[in-house]
């Protein structure tokens, strides 16, 4: 398989409701009109929002609700789930985690967010992850990472470097920034010669303001799909052929200097 749909779901995010908030992404899952074997990206912390202080209270316990959501609705589309991020407690500690989801509802991997965010302070509510994941689907070697960690261009070359294809993200980029946004999703796809899909929430919440503009980009930094900065969906399809045509022609991994990088 070469071939794969891309389907961002690019959604508000009701501020610590995450009853409201599934309701909502179901309904844009019917809106999407999806066709198997299409992945579906969700944005970051769908379900709670950055109501922080409150996820003692409100974070999904082991993430069990999340999985049983995203499960059900893989089931019944037929699609992957790149499930965005949820707030997820487990013995005593918040995690921002994402699941991929294969059409049978399997749960294929999950991941912790890496990288906390200090100027939403992160640190203080949420627990990091320690280890970077990489999945396959339909063949094409995958990684989620989570908004913040788009900073961090070593954490990238490292999942290429292990053969990840394709790049998928979630985010709540702030509206602020979101130049540098467009520009480290192009630098990662082209610095790393992979596919990268990302979704941004849009809306706000009593501190922040979320820009929305997800993106696909392709191995040389062609942006293949953009949405706005409103509540939308969009899909693409891209040919992970290009990836190794790509890596043939510019040869960037076998000219790596790794003796200098330490």
């Amino acid at each position: 398989m070469t071939k794969l749909s891309i389907v961002l779901l690019q959604l508000d995010v009701a501020f610590g409701d995450p009853q409201t908030n599934r309701e909502n992404v179901r309904l844009w899952f019917e809106k999407a009109e999806l066709k198997p074997n299409e992945v579906v990206l969700l944005p970051e912390l769908w379900d709670t929002g950055y109501d922080l202080t409150r996820l003692p209270e409100i974070a999904d316990q082991e993430g069990e609700t999340a999985k049983a959501f995203l499960s059900e609705l893989a089931r019944n589309y037929q699609v992957f789930i790149s499930g965005g991020s949820i707030a997820r407690q487990s013995q005593g500690k918040v995690f921002n985690t994402t699941y991929i989801v294969a059409p049978t509802g399997e749960i294929q991997t999950s991941y912790d967010k890496v990288h906390l965010f200090r100027l939403m302070e992160e640190e203080k509510y949420l627990h990091a992850g320690d280890r970077l994941v990489q999945t396959s689907i339909l063949e094409v070697p995958s990684a989620p990472f989570i908004c913040y960690d788009l900073r961090f261009p070593e954490f990238f070359r490292k999942s290429a470097s292990q053969g990840s294809e394709l790049f998928l993200l979630s985010a709540q980029w702030p509206t602020p920034r979101i130049e540098h946004w467009q520009k480290l999703l192009q630098a990662r796809a082209i610095e790393n010669q992979c596919f990268a899909a990302a979704v941004n929430r849009v809306g706000s919440d009593p501190n922040n303001q979320f820009g929305g503009h997800s993106l696909v980009v392709d191995p040389l930094g062609k942006v293949l799909l953009e949405l706005d900065d409103s509540e939308s969906f969009g899909r693409v399809e891209i040919d992970l052929q290009a990836v190794k045509e790509t890596r043939k022609g510019i040869p960037v991994f076998e000219d790596r200097r790794t003796d200098l990088y330490s």
